[in-house]
């Protein structure tokens, strides 16, 4: 059926786009798009002061802003660490957005997750250079009842292999006969619908930071820790940390739209060090796995004294629960008394929560957890009463709406 441009124009406009915009490349996308799932999430909330504010912003005008950060793009939807999901991730208002950060056999800087998850997060199995990978697909024994396994690193391929690839759904299907199988098994609250064989985009390190810039977001790559012994084939953990920033050198970009980060603390204290305009901002993330891992408040002071501004724990770490509702935890107060600034993660990233009850990101309030509306609950406490300065978001149209409407910068 033949539409005419009159007719689309009418339709676009009844779904709130304009053709202008719809038509636009990403770098000169102006208005933010948060899509259908902040109205769904508002419209589930208990009725409260909260919600009315919220549904009062159904409207928009929203915009940009830092507090909205994209991670690994817009992750619940398209493949990670692809053009496709940055650009997704801006257009849905993410003013900062992430490249983790690994390198090649040939120790080129691409932007993935980990070193060795080339196996669930691209289509190498289905490519010769399967053949390449630290350990080759094996399939489920079923008499043992071993799960199916396979490693592939980005340390295995070159450069040059590595854009061959196309990025999928992180995933994988433990109970795989074949290694087509073992592609297979994303998350029935997920999608494949953007990893066909002409998207999944995936992207270098230098890429990333070029497409930031048109896109008009700040950046924050992670200096993921190698799979492989450091040094490799004579490349440091010190050379590793340096080729990043000076790839943001090179690209003449302000150090004041970086946030390095690391989960390594001696990472963090080699760009203050060696680089201190773009150490001033680097974020220390907290990789604690449960509440008892928690720094107190004694090491939260001696991180501030190294130099560290910025610390980065996940969720669950800055929220508890008094008396059926969130409230902010003993960290999060615990790190503004030492004078640090907090970014979280990360939203959007636990599926169903009324039947998952929020899972490990929640796990200090999955009792007080009972419905979808929660998670906007949840942002306005980390927003309001923790003074997050930006969360991580695998759906980034949800903190945008929330932020453009409560005024968050």
């Amino acid at each position: 059926m033949r539409i005419s441009p009159q007719r689309l124009a009418l339709a676009l406009l009844a779904v709130g786009c304009s053709v202008s915009s719809w038509a636009q490349s990403p770098a000169t996308v102006s208005n933010i798009q948060v899509g259908p799932r902040p109205y769904f999430l508002v419209a589930d909330m208990v009725e409260s002061p909260l919600k009315a504010k919220l549904q009062s912003c159904s409207n928009g005008p929203f915009k940009k802003t830092n507090f909205s950060i994209g991670h690994r793009g817009a992750a619940m939807m398209f493949p990670e660490h692809t053009q496709e999901s940055y650009e997704a991730a801006a257009r849905m208002g993410a003013g900062i957005v992430e490249c983790d950060v690994t390198f090649t056999k040939d120790k080129q800087l691409v932007c993935r997750h980990a070193q060795n998850d080339l196996h669930t997060t691209t289509n190498i199995l289905a490519t010769p250079l399967a053949a390449k990978c630290s350990k080759p697909f094996t399939p489920y024994d079923a008499e043992k009842n071993v799960p199916a396994t396979a490693e592939c690193r980005t340390s295995d391929i070159t450069l040059a292999e590595f854009k061959t690839l196309r990025g999928k759904m992180d995933a994988f299907n433990p109970m795989a006969k074949t290694a087509q199988e073992f592609m297979g098994g994303t998350a029935n609250w997920r999608t494949d619908l953007y990893s066909g064989p002409t998207s999944g985009t995936l992207m270098t390190h230098q890429e990333s930071i070029a497409l930031f810039q048109k896109l008009g977001v700040k950046m924050t790559p992670e200096l993921k820790s190698a799979a492989v012994t450091m040094p490799f084939d004579g490349f440091t953990q010190e050379a590793y940390a340096q080729k990043m920033i000076d790839e943001y050198k090179a690209a003449k970009v302000a150090p004041s739209k970086v946030f390095p980060q690391s989960f390594d603390l001696n990472d963090v204290r080699y760009w203050i060090k060696n680089e201190p305009k773009f150490g001033k901002q680097a974020v220390f993330l907290d990789g604690a796995d449960k509440l008892a891992d928690l720094p107190d408040l004694a090491k939260l002071i001696s991180y501030k004294n190294e130099g560290i501004h910025i610390v980065a724990p996940p969720i669950f770490a800055l929220l508890d629960a008094k008396d059926g509702k969130l409230v902010a935890s003993a960290y999060a107060k615990n790190a503004k008394q030492a004078g640090l600034s907090i970014i979280t993660w990360s939203l959007e990233r636990s599926g169903v929560m009324a039947s998952g009850k929020g899972g490990w990101y929640y796990q200090s309030v999955n009792h007080v957890i009972s419905r979808e509306g929660d998670i906007l609950e949840a942002l306005d406490v980390l927003a309001k009463d923790v003074g997050i300065m930006g969360i991580f978001s695998d759906w980034p149209g949800t903190v945008t709406y929330y932020a453009s409407c409560m005024g968050q910068k």
